[in-house]
């Protein structure tokens, strides 16, 4: 039975952030399925490349913000980094990929909200973050802190669904966001409604370009690149020295 998701989030509006938390802890127990059939396999693909970009970072301190159930975090740890954080203000999410981590992993989880970080000042080597930017409120606050907790010449790779631009990619993404993703997100899920707000969310998003311009507004040079299939994108950036 596909039951309407409590409080569904409204796309770009800048008071969301209670009802997108909402939403995603009540998706979080079939969170992982529904991104592995939605995407075909390439979430795994997606986040094995924006690992890779990180470079030299990803064996460091490394942020993982926006984290969800983890998938990332598990790879970063795979991939030899000397400590995770994992933050996400979504609870249930955090909880639902714990299990992927045995006491001796280097990895602390924490619950919060990317637009304050519990976290020491120029204290991480790289900051990663998969699909999670699109749904927070004031941007600008979320980029800010991220700026403020990375090291000067630290790396920050952002993977995401951006506003499409040109007919093909507003063509493929467009009909599988409002057709199928929907539909099968609900039948995986029981939350239809948190599957249509993926759609609405893109549609009041920044295109890739816009987004990489917002971090150069907090001292980070980025710029972006289109995945294979072309409905997302990468953002590479370092945090300027002075």
């Amino acid at each position: 039975m596909n039951v309407p998701a409590p409080n569904t989030p409204v796309a770009g509006s800048e008071d969301r952030a209670p009802a997108v938390r909402a939403m995603f802890n009540d998706i979080a127990p079939k969170y992982d399925t529904a991104n592995r059939v939605l995407s075909l396999g390439l979430d795994q693909w997606w986040r094995r490349r924006a690992i890779k970009a990180l470079g030299e970072s990803r064996t460091g301190v490394v942020l993982d913000l926006c984290a969800g159930t983890l998938d990332l975090s598990r790879m970063l740890i795979d991939e030899g980094a000397t400590r995770v954080i994992a933050a996400d203000f979504a609870e249930d999410m955090l909880a639902s990929g714990s299990h992927k981590f045995t006491d001796v992993d280097p990895i602390e989880i924490m619950c919060a909200d990317a637009r304050e970080l519990p976290i020491e000042d120029n204290s991480v080597d790289g900051i990663i973050c998969g699909f999670g930017l699109r749904n927070v409120p004031e941007l600008h606050r979320a980029l800010a802190e991220c700026a403020r907790v990375l090291r000067p010449g630290g790396t920050i790779v952002v993977l995401d669904f951006f506003q499409p631009i040109g007919f093909i990619p507003r063509l493929l993404q467009g009909t599988y966001n409002r057709l199928i993703v929907p539909t099968v997100g609900g039948i995986i899920t029981g939350f239809g409604d948190a599957y249509r707000y993926l759609n609405q969310s893109i549609d009041a998003f920044y295109t890739a370009d816009e987004f990489a311009s917002q971090l150069h507004d907090v001292g980070i040079e980025a710029k972006a690149h289109s995945m294979f299939p072309p409905v997302a994108h990468m953002i590479e950036g370092q945090l300027r020295n002075g």
